[in-house]
């Protein structure tokens, strides 16, 4: 018990580093939200996009990471558009909220081509703090210590900066997070001051000759953490089915490996999602595969959202991918 305890303690402090300052990334992005990844996507689409998503990992351990957030971003003119990100993350004793306020402009390299070039930029303020009221000892009585006094928060400020790459039904995003080392002037021990990642993201749309009703699109996302060379993969799939009046479902799955680690998985899982009248719903579940899968249920993230406000753009470099706007552009 005493080893499982400290197993389950060190992956929490390595998780709690690879989270803090970030949004964490499991498959809310393949909530048909690209925004999450990258503020290149704000403004791609007719629509003002809300999205909400709640996220709890580790169903059945106690502290475990739990987080919420909220997206949303519309396009301001025929090439640029703006986003916001609001988001609450609890992880064992520390706590973060923040805010991402984002831009992008989209360029037209080919309009025959359909070959488009987007730039993004967001800037993030998060509060990071340490929970000292609910630190507990192993009999659940509360930890008094003298020398553990105040808020213990500090606010950092930092930039992400995103490229966007796009040729007919291939999408290439490459976006750093972080750009700023992390403010430590109120903390004491090893604690990471960068927080630089990469994070590429790629895939293709394909669609059968004899049905565009169907689309299915295979993705990779790689991330790629700078200070110690830390990095992970999904390899995803999804299955797309429009009917005539433009609504759709979506099935898909999900799997996550340590890119030292091919065949052994930190996750796997399905999911699956649905538009109805501009309403948006999506669900994914992931397995735990490790030394932690028989003490919890898995990590569960729903998503809901809206569309509204329609308005096309005259620029073929904000039309989306979905079904609607992939006819129309092709026949502009």
């Amino acid at each position: 018990m005493k080893k499982l305890t400290l197993y389950i303690l060190l992956l929490a402090s390595t998780w709690s580093y690879a989270q803090e300052l970030n949004l964490p990334v499991w498959t809310q992005y393949l909530a048909d939200n690209d925004f999450v990844i990258s503020p290149t996507y704000a403004g791609i689409g007719d629509n003002f996009r809300i999205r909400a998503n709640g996220l709890t990992q580790w169903v059945g351990i106690k502290d475990a990471p739990d987080n919420q957030a909220l997206y949303a971003d519309f396009r301001i003119s025929d090439r640029t558009g703006v986003g916001l990100t609001l988001y609450n993350d609890k992880n064992g004793n520390t706590r973060q909220k923040g805010t991402k306020i984002s831009f992008a402009h989209h360029l037209t390299l080919s309009y025959t081509q359909k070959m488009f070039l987007s730039f993004g930029l967001s800037y993030n303020m998060n509060t990071f703090r340490i929970a000292i009221e609910d630190i507990e000892t192993i009999d659940g009585t509360p930890i008094v210590d003298p020398a553990i006094t105040g808020d213990r928060s500090k606010t950092n400020h930092n930039f992400d900066v995103g490229v966007l790459y796009r040729f007919n039904d291939l999408y290439v995003s490459l976006n750093a997070a972080n750009l700023l080392e992390k403010d430590l002037d109120d903390f004491t021990g090893a604690e990471p001051g960068d927080l630089l990642n990469f994070q590429l993201y790629s895939g293709l749309i394909l669609t059968p000759k004899n049905n565009n009703n169907i689309q299915y699109e295979p993705s990779v996302f790689y991330q790629l953490y700078w200070s110690d060379k830390r990095s992970a993969t999904d390899v995803n799939f999804k299955y797309r089915q429009f009917n005539r009046d433009e609504d759709y479902f979506w099935l898909g799955a999900s799997y996550r490996f340590l890119n030292d680690q091919f065949f052994k998985p930190l996750n796997i899982g399905p999911m699956a999602g649905i538009t109805k009248n501009k309403f948006y719903f999506a669900y994914s579940y992931q397995f735990t595969i490790n030394d932690l899968a028989g003490f919890n249920s898995g990590t569960h993230s729903i998503t809901i959202g809206i569309d509204f406000l329609q308005d096309a753009s005259n620029c073929a470099c904000t039309k989306g991918t979905s079904w609607k706007t992939h006819k129309r552009a092709g026949t502009n």
